[in-house]
């Protein structure tokens, strides 16, 4: 695993703390190492501590009482996660599973509760993690509940090329599969959107690749 304190420090969470302030947080986080699809944490488990990812990604899922998953957000190096139900006392309100073979660091509550209440630079941080997050989670909903699901996959392109800082390309960090179940909607209807787009002249679909041929009428869907 890289350096505890270089993770860290490049983290949205941590980023811009003083190096002692990163040795005393490396100092509570344990480094555990993940298999692909293995379990991180179950609906329902006490909120023990949260997560950060070193390397490789994780999904945030539920599940329907028929088995039907959806996926409520992906995680990748220098992001963490589980921890709003640290600071509320409460259970984990969703699962968490590898989607690679990862690397994480665990950080108990007691002690990072501790580390927190004395450092209040690193909660202007998390409550800055936090807001982000909630903006995350409310367009979430606005695409799932108010976009049909052609504008939900045109709003996620455009937002990997914001993230990817493309306007010509993009790659899918996820496989199709699952990026279906994060817009709510069934593989085949998903593919069956992608050839519609391609058919536009919006998009051309290369494997993993989707290279942009309209950025702006992407964004006016």
């Amino acid at each position: 695993m890289q350096k505890k304190t270089d993770i860290l420090a490049a983290s949205l969470l941590f980023s811009g703390l003083p190096p002692e302030q990163l040795g005393q947080i490396a100092a509570i986080g344990t480094g555990r190492r993940y298999g692909k699809g293995t379990t991180v944490f179950h609906e329902g488990d006490p909120g023990i501590g949260f997560y950060m990812v070193a390397s490789g990604k994780v999904k945030i899922f539920k599940t329907s009482f028929d088995g039907k998953e959806q996926i409520l957000h992906i995680f990748g190096p220098g992001e963490p996660f589980g921890e709003v139900p640290v600071f509320h006392g409460s259970p984990f309100p969703a699962n968490a599973e590898t989607l690679a073979e990862s690397e994480l660091l665990f950080f108990p509550r007691a002690e990072f509760v501790a580390l927190i209440t004395a450092t209040p630079s690193l909660a202007l941080n998390m409550l800055a993690v936090l807001a982000l997050r909630l903006r995350r989670f409310a367009a979430q909903i606005e695409n799932l509940s108010l976009k049909e699901v052609p504008a939900r996959l045109a709003a996620h392109l455009c937002y990997l090329m914001d993230e990817q800082q493309r306007d010509d390309r993009v790659v899918l960090d996820i496989p199709k599969g699952q990026l279906a179940s994060l817009l709510g909607t069934s593989s085949e209807t998903l593919s069956r959107i992608f050839g519609r787009m391609s058919d536009e002249g919006l998009i051309r679909v290369e494997g993993k690749t989707i290279v942009i041929l309209d950025a702006p009428g992407l964004r006016e869907r």
